[in-house]
Parts: structure tokens; sequence; C-alpha cells
């Protein structure tokens, strides 16, 4: 899979595993935060996913894209607003 055009109509879907594909554009990674109840992705393996994780940014980069999510490639989302939250108690 390259592209995710059509996603945008699976308004409830809440887990998406599409690990090993080929989606290597942010432009087609986007179209995920048209799913409002998208909360836990799997992207691994992705060429996009594959550059970024090698900077060492991708997860804040594609939580910023795509704010619902909860968990990412398997790996909880702590956001930084929960973060300083916790830091303050």
């Amino acid at each position: 899979i390259e592209k995710l055009k059509g996603i945008h109509v699976m308004k409830k879907l809440r887990v998406l595993y599409i690990s090993n594909n080929l989606v290597k554009e942010w432009g087609e990674f986007v179209k995920l935060a048209d799913l409002p109840s998208l909360v836990d992705l799997v992207f691994v393996g992705n060429p996009l996913e594959e550059k970024y994780s090698a900077e060492g940014t991708w997860i804040d980069e594609a939580t910023r894209r795509v704010p619902n999510l909860k968990k990412l490639d398997g790996i909880p989302v702590i956001k930084q607003e929960e973060e300083e939250r916790e830091g303050e108690t």
C-alpha cells in the first residue's frame, strides 16, 4: 500500500495496523487525521517511518500530524501537556 486514498470514510476505525507497506509521504500519512476514532496505529516498516525513526523524530512528527493517537507502533503516546501535568503533581 502506497496511498491511503479513500480511508477518510472509515470514521469509526479505532485500530489500524499498516506496517511493512510503501507509504513514503506525509501527504498520505496526514489522511489518517481524518479518522476521529483512530487511537492505535502501527506504521513500522513504511519508508516514511524508517526515514524519521532513523532521524529520531518519528513519534513527535507522527503524533503532531495525527493528534488523536494514544498508541503508535505499540508505544503509548504521552503528550507534552500530560508530561507537564505529571511533573506538577
